[in-house]
């Protein structure tokens, strides 16, 4: 991504997908041009833990909520160090923020972190195009003078497909550290970040565990030198395809019979490990507002998504693996993608979602109570 100057609502923008298509617009946030998936979301709230989540990486979001920025932007709220989205599309924002805590602007945020957004587009129509053709290449591109459509369509085309690209590593902590837990000691779980989001250890500490955040390239050996009660595998971006050391890593975990809990890219890596294979969904699953069942209670939950790819498991019945029987424990009643995948003979469970409510619902948060569950009864 390349980046010069502020933008401002008179600088000419233009959004152009790789099948020709192209959304003329404002500026919005920094100048230049950037390159990345567009993909939408479909949350009314919580745009800046959409922006600092690293499952966003090398994706340009759709804002289809008509008016962003309200808010502003805090110093509390962000999910990681920084922002990770490509760009940034939004159709009306806001002229002022108003929030007691607000500390500046989103556009100034924006600016300050070299995001090149586009303001001032359909984004209905934006968003029913990806709805009906599928999660495509695009690129934003401002400034005065811009090439011919053409030349941009080109330069989109010649970008990297999501589908193939191994982005995990790049996201995920370099050096290992420990998220405390909040009163007395109980659990001790060492956590493999994958992209891992700030309130997801948070989750964890406020139920008594001590979480020891390792790096993507973690080996067995270290996930078992800090003695662990539980084996957490968090989020990411990417295809869960190209994630061979994590599979690898999970394996291990499986074969010690270690309580194991994975979220989003973990719920994948657990299925590669239990040998399903994965695929890419045509437009995915992004928001705050996306109807789970939990089949093992049969209580539908409204959850936060942030997927572009899914495990491929039957639902119709318990499969045999490697580590047993397994099934799957949660589906998403908009399109039957399988959104939780449980062990029935060792204790080990996911779920495709997001239950540390970053932004969004708290129906699944209990999920984190069954994870200690699982430790208590290891320990029992």
């Amino acid at each position: 991504m390349t980046t010069s100057t502020r933008g401002t609502s008179k600088v000419p923008a233009v959004l152009v997908l790789e099948d020709g298509r192209v959304f003329r617009g404002r500026a919005y946030g920094a100048v230049g041009e950037t390159f990345g998936e567009a993909v939408f979301s479909t949350g009314m709230t919580g745009y800046q833990e959409t922006l600092t989540d690293p499952s966003y990486d090398r994706q340009i979001v759709v804002a289809t909520a008509p008016q962003i920025g309200n808010t502003g932007w805090n110093d509390e709220d962000d999910e990681s160090s920084r922002i990770w989205v490509s760009g940034y599309v939004v159709r009306d924002p806001a002229r002022i923020p108003s929030n007691w805590r607000a500390r500046r602007s989103l556009d100034d945020e924006l600016v300050a972190q070299n995001i090149v957004g586009i303001s001032g587009i359909d984004t209905r129509a934006l968003t029913r195009h990806l709805r009906e053709r599928g999660s495509m290449r695009s690129g934003i591109f401002s400034g005065e003078t811009l090439p011919a459509d053409a030349e941009l369509v080109g330069k989109v085309q010649s970008q990297p497909q999501m589908k193939g690209a191994s982005l995990y590593e790049e996201v995920a902590t370099k050096e290992a550290y420990v998220v405390p837990a909040v009163g007395e000691k109980k659990f001790t779980v060492a956590a493999i970040d994958l992209g891992i989001k700030g309130m997801t250890p948070h989750r964890m500490a406020e139920r008594g565990i001590e979480v020891h955040v390792l790096p993507a390239t973690a080996t067995a050996d270290d996930v078992y030198a800090v003695a662990p009660d539980g084996v957490f595998f968090s989020n990411g971006p990417g295809d869960p395809a190209t994630a061979e050391g994590p599979v690898a890593l999970m394996t291990a975990v499986l074969e010690r019979g270690t309580p194991l809990f994975g979220i989003c890219f973990g719920n994948q890596i657990l299925g590669r490990a239990l040998g399903f294979g994965t695929y890419k969904l045509k437009y995915g699953h992004r928001g705050i507002n996306q109807p789970v069942q939990d089949r093992t209670t049969g209580k539908v939950e409204v959850t936060a998504h942030n997927h572009g790819f899914a495990v491929d498991a039957p639902l119709d019945r318990v499969s045999e693996t490697p580590f047993g029987r397994a099934e799957v424990s949660h589906v998403c009643l908009n399109d039957q993608v399988v959104e939780g995948l449980q062990l029935l003979d060792r204790p080990a469970f996911s779920v495709q979602y997001h239950p540390e409510a970053a932004a969004g619902p708290h129906d699944a948060a209990y999920l984190f109570d069954r994870f200690v569950s699982l430790m208590e009864g290891q320990r029992a």
